[in-house]
């Protein structure tokens, strides 16, 4: 059986309805935080993860995100005509060589799960693989390298059990998010999850820590969403394939995050992340 994570789904169809007007005629993932677009830096930290092949659910209207890790001859050639060495450097790091990037349509918005699954012919039988939402940044601590999808990456290598990043949030806001039930592990560590409950009241949630947005999972969860019937919004959901697998005897463990997230999603979080991190870089803002 194969074990080794080398391939991540990047869900980029959506619409971005919560970043319009920005994201009216530019792909939400195409929006830049501080000197990159989105979608860049959560290629970069597939490749920080050991990841290096990148498959780019997507739909029409969006090609400006495959043509961002494409190579644009003019444009380099303009620049090295000029010497201008560091720019150049600049837009190579783009998409290093050991970095490839597939694309596959998704025809109808019928939920995320449905998105991952449109990517399941590019995944060879029993091959495990990560999913990254790319509304979220998920940045280390100030001072820290590590990587946390990395870190996840790593715990499936050694044990097979799937693995779903989580972060700890207040206890009157856990009706916005999706908590896991599990025993609450310590940061940079897994535990067990016992289920997922999407949206529970305070009183009703069977922890604090929200799912994220970042996956490692068995490539039986492709089997499962062939079949997965609407869920709630009624669209096919991942976290309904989830409970399908735990449901069967798989172990799926909720890793609880080191670094500090920034929902892009929507403008405070998009202006916070701008904010933050171009600060942290040295920029006067």
């Amino acid at each position: 059986m194969m074990t080794q994570v080398r391939k991540a789904i990047i869900p980029v169809a959506g619409f971005g309805t919560r970043l319009l007007p920005i994201s009216k005629a530019i792909p939400k993932e195409m929006v830049p935080v501080v000197d990159r677009p989105l979608i860049q830096h959560v290629v970069e930290e597939a490749l920080a993860a050991g990841i290096n092949e990148i498959i780019l659910v997507t739909r029409a209207g969006k090609s400006a995100i495959e043509d961002h890790f494409d190579a644009h001859f003019e444009l380099e050639h303009s620049l090295a005509s000029k010497g201008k060495d560091a720019l150049l450097e600049t837009l190579s790091a783009i998409s290093p060589k050991k970095l490839k990037v597939t694309s596959v349509r998704q025809p109808n918005a019928k939920g995320l799960g449905h998105a991952i699954f449109c990517a399941a012919h590019l995944l060879d039988k029993d091959e495990p693989f990560a999913v990254i939402l790319p509304d979220v940044l998920v940045k280390p601590q100030v001072g820290n390298t590590a990587c946390d999808l990395g870190s996840m990456v790593e715990r499936w290598n050694t044990n097979n059990a799937s693995q779903i990043m989580v972060e700890a949030v207040p206890q009157e806001d856990v009706y916005r998010y999706g908590i896991v039930d599990c025993d609450e592990p310590a940061a940079g560590e897994s535990a067990n999850m016992r289920g997922v409950v999407e949206k529970p009241t305070p009183e009703e949630a069977p922890s604090r820590l929200s799912v994220i947005g970042r996956y490692v999972l068995p490539y039986r969860i492709m089997e499962l969403l062939r079949d997965q019937p609407p869920g709630a919004g009624n669209e096919i959901q991942l976290t309904d394939a989830i409970d399908r697998l735990m449901q069967e005897g798989k172990t799926v463990q909720a890793f609880r995050m080191h670094g500090r997230t920034f929902d892009c999603g929507h403008i405070e979080g998009w202006l916070k992340a701008n904010t933050t991190l171009a600060r942290e870089a040295g920029y006067d803002v």
